[in-house]
């Protein structure tokens, strides 16, 4: 082979390796960075109060103690709020007192047996964590009672004075977290509750339009990806779950607004109704794939009759929503849609189940009656047997 012949092989090759390689390369890092952006962009709030709660606990530590190294003022607010919301005031109280008994029997046992040693270290262990057993803490506060208490014996130099500085500062950080952690939802504590009741509904209803979609073309790959999601709609629940401790927390801590905590109450029972209804949707997407798998065809009113569902989702959720926001005539106006939707939907459905209908189909029309009964009992358009006696009657029809 001529040189000439080498140089253009050599030349093609790398054309070829700094083609569309390169290309994808740069695509998916810049995808990368727009994830980022994306994750950093939804998630900034806690970026700014944990950033927030521990610099004022350092400057407050320093200003107000006169400590000249407070490493565990913010040391012990990034610590609390790293708590989930809603477990934050419990967790964080544990915490703090785990962390700041911690610190304290650390710096007495250096104070009389110096630092550094092995008898040191097995003293401070050994009493950190019997104390933290002995007055019931949490597995969290006795880990970081005794990480704090070790650190202190090994890395953290020892202090001349008998004032218990690193007591005082992880108090201080602690209650400055627990400030900040308030701070964002102060004026509006049900807020983010409401905005995550919306969010769950929509994620509901969305699933059954899905579900409808598939049913309307007979297509069993729509069918799989909408069991897919339905299989994590679950996690929409605990999203829903946690958002209602964080509300009870925020009132609680929130004297002004601790009238607000009783329509918490009635929430709680939603919520499992919620619950069950994300169970019979799944339910009614595993039927709709073996359905689309099959050879008889898919009725079709069915899709109608499942988005007729979706929409008395849709108007639970702005029931629920507006409930929470004080606004009763709105949420009573929400509440009757979800009524006429949802037995309108059962209607619908129980109308396809005629005699030599498929086992598939049935599962479907069932889970259409389940739901739309969690529906009418989580808004509370009326007591149990009522709800119960008019959703048979609509499947029964005439």
């Amino acid at each position: 082979m001529s040189a000439t012949t080498l140089g253009c092989a050599a030349a093609g090759g790398g054309a070829r390796w700094g083609g569309p390689g390169v290309e994808e390369a740069a695509m998916a890092r810049w995808s990368w960075f727009r994830e980022a952006a994306g994750r950093l962009r939804r998630g900034w709030l806690p970026v700014a109060e944990a950033t927030g709660a521990a610099t004022v606990s350092w400057v407050l530590a320093t200003r107000l103690v006169g400590h000249p190294q407070p490493f565990f003022a913010p040391a012990a607010a990034l610590i609390v709020l790293g708590q989930a919301r809603g477990q934050r005031m419990r967790r964080a109280v544990e915490v703090v007192l785990g962390v700041a008994a911690g610190v304290l029997v650390a710096d007495l046992v250096v104070q009389a047996l110096g630092p550094r040693t092995t008898s040191t270290v097995f003293t401070v262990i050994l009493l950190t964590i019997a104390l933290a057993v002995a007055i019931g803490a949490s597995t969290v506060s006795v880990v970081q009672a005794a990480v704090s208490a070790l650190y202190l014996v090994v890395v953290s130099p020892p202090t001349e004075s008998l004032v218990p500085f690193r007591f005082v500062d992880a108090l201080i950080g602690g209650g400055v977290a627990l400030a900040a952690s308030q701070l964002i939802d102060a004026r509006r504590p049900l807020a983010p509750l409401v905005a995550e009741f919306r969010h769950t509904f929509e994620e509901l209803a969305g699933l059954l339009d899905e579900i409808a979609t598939a049913l309307d073309g007979g297509d069993e790959e729509a069918a799989l990806a909408a069991l897919d999601r339905a299989r994590h709609a679950d996690a929409t629940v605990e999203r829903l779950r946690d958002a209602v401790l964080a509300a009870g927390e925020a009132l609680r801590l929130n004297v002004r607004r601790r009238r607000h905590i009783g329509r918490l109450r009635s929430v709680e029972g939603s919520i499992r109704q919620i619950d069950y209804a994300v169970r019979n949707v799944r339910v009614l997407a595993r039927a709709a794939v073996t359905l689309t798998r099959g050879t008889a065809p898919v009725p079709a009113d069915l899709g109608a009759a499942i988005r007729t569902l979706a929409e008395a989702v849709r108007s639970a959720g702005d029931a629920l929503a507006a409930d929470l926001s004080g606004q009763e005539h709105i949420a009573d106006r929400h509440a009757e849609r979800t009524d006429i939707a949802a037995l309108a939907a059962v209607r619908a459905a129980g109308r396809l189940f005629t005699p030599g209908q498929t086992l598939p189909l049935a599962m479907i029309i069932g889970q259409v009656r389940a739901t739309a009964i969690d529906l009418l009992r989580g808004v509370g358009v009326d007591d149990d047997a009522t709800v119960l006696g008019r959703v048979d009657a609509a499947v029964s029809g005439p």
